[in-house]
């Protein structure tokens, strides 16, 4: 430190107030925290307050290791990671090299990006997705920080913060917010892991503080259409008029297939000759072949000829529907429906199957369940008692609704 520097210069207890009211009158400011030995605030004429730790070493000269900048950097951060620096040094690490681990450390954000471009792009099927966790939850918290500065209780408190968030839109029958399910939060804590696991793996960090973090268990749905709210279901979408909607509701309902699948639908993937619907790539990333009723068969040959490649086409980048919730919702409320999902649409299915006394082997495979137990049976099945027990299942779905096969034009 020069002389000049050590006349602008005092030693202070570090604290929120006194860091943000420091100024520096002529040109530059050094703050000197008393509780840890090295630590300092450097403030320079524009504002900027930098954390660093300026040590002399034993025979040789003093060096000066920056930490970050505040407030991006707490001062209790600081004070961590100043010891952890001052460590290193006393157990004979070079300060050159020790400044460098410093300056080449990737804040989080930086990490999340890598792990997107470099393996999630290519490797998940809902990094799309994980983009938006990111940006909706960790970007504020965690995106400025360094890997080495992020904690437990940081993590712990971003997935309790989760859990206390009102979903958007919805509440109880007194009104009052819904908060979201615990899955929400489990995506997020799944997402962090993820990032940190792969950055352990080509060494851009060294541990993973989401590891242990208690999660709250999600509590498994068990709703499905009843069998008196079948005729009200029908009638209203019956009564829809968005034909889109209309069809991938009843297709979805019919055939118990995921959401996206059938949102992304192709006409290359469906034989009319032997009524299936054979899914290249599910969520287990494995292949699904789908019976088709008569009814679905129905649908999908009003359809055909509609200039797209797709069986519900939409406007947007994917040429196919995207969000059907608008449509979903005008069809619950026209029939008087309440706390019922889409994808509860394919526990319907399910559901019904165990009705007509359907085995969990016939119902699993049906819906492309994986399961190690389940899975060495699947492979000895042909799909003739799949396509009786989907058969027997939508006869008893459609007496109980009363569906009208005359009354449902397509175009």
């Amino acid at each position: 430190m020069t002389r000049s520097e050590d006349r602008m210069s005092k030693t202070v207890n570090f604290t929120k107030a006194v860091i943000e009211a420091a100024k520096a009158p002529h040109g530059r400011m050094v703050l000197r925290d008393t509780k840890i030995s090295g630590l300092q605030c450097r403030i320079s004429a524009t504002g900027v307050k930098t954390f660093c730790v300026f040590k002399r070493i034993k025979g040789g000269q003093p060096e000066r290791i920056t930490l970050g900048r505040y407030p991006d950097l707490s001062i209790e951060r600081a004070r961590k990671m100043a010891m952890v620096t001052n460590a290193e040094i006393a157990s004979g690490a070079n300060p050159a090299q020790v400044k460098r681990k410093h300056k080449a450390e990737l804040n989080f954000g930086e990490l999340f990006e890598k792990y997107i471009e470099k393996y999630a792009r290519f490797n998940s099927r809902t990094w799309k997705k994980d983009e938006g966790r990111y940006r909706c939850y960790l970007e504020k918290p965690l995106g400025k920080k360094r890997p080495s500065e992020i904690k437990k209780a940081d993590i712990a408190a971003i997935y309790n913060g989760i859990m206390r968030q009102p979903a958007k839109g919805k509440k109880d029958k007194d009104g009052k917010p819904i908060l979201k399910s615990a899955a929400t939060a489990n995506r997020v804590l799944d997402l962090i892991s993820a990032v940190f696991n792969w950055g352990m793996q080509y060494e851009l960090c060294e541990g993973n503080p989401a590891a242990g973090t208690k999660r709250i268990s999600n509590r498994s749905r068990d709703r499905f259409l009843q069998k008196d709210e079948l005729p009200r279901f029908f009638e209203a979408l019956h009564r829809e008029s968005n034909t889109i909607i209309r069809d991938y509701v009843l297709i979805s309902l019919l055939t118990g297939a995921r959401r996206d699948n059938v949102l992304s639908m192709q006409w290359t993937e469906i034989s009319f000759q032997r009524k299936e619907w054979r899914i290249p790539r599910t969520k287990n990333d494995e292949p699904q072949t789908v019976m088709l009723v008569d009814e679905v068969m129905q649908v999908l040959e009003a359809r055909q000829n509609n200039g797209s490649q797709f069986v519900f086409p939409g406007s947007g980048k994917t040429g196919h529907l995207v969000e059907p919730k608008k449509g979903w919702a005008r069809i619950l409320k026209s029939a008087g429906i309440e706390s019922l999902r889409l994808h509860d649409l394919r526990r319907t299915l399910g559901s019904w199957q165990a009705k007509t006394g359907a085995s969990l082997v016939i119902i699993g495979k049906s819906l492309n369940h994986k399961s190690l137990a389940a899975t060495q049976v699947y492979s000895r099945l042909d799909n003739d008692p799949v396509r009786e027990s989907v058969e027997k299942a939508t006869s008893a779905i459609l007496e109980a609704g009363k569906f009208k096969r005359h009354t449902q034009a397509h175009v």
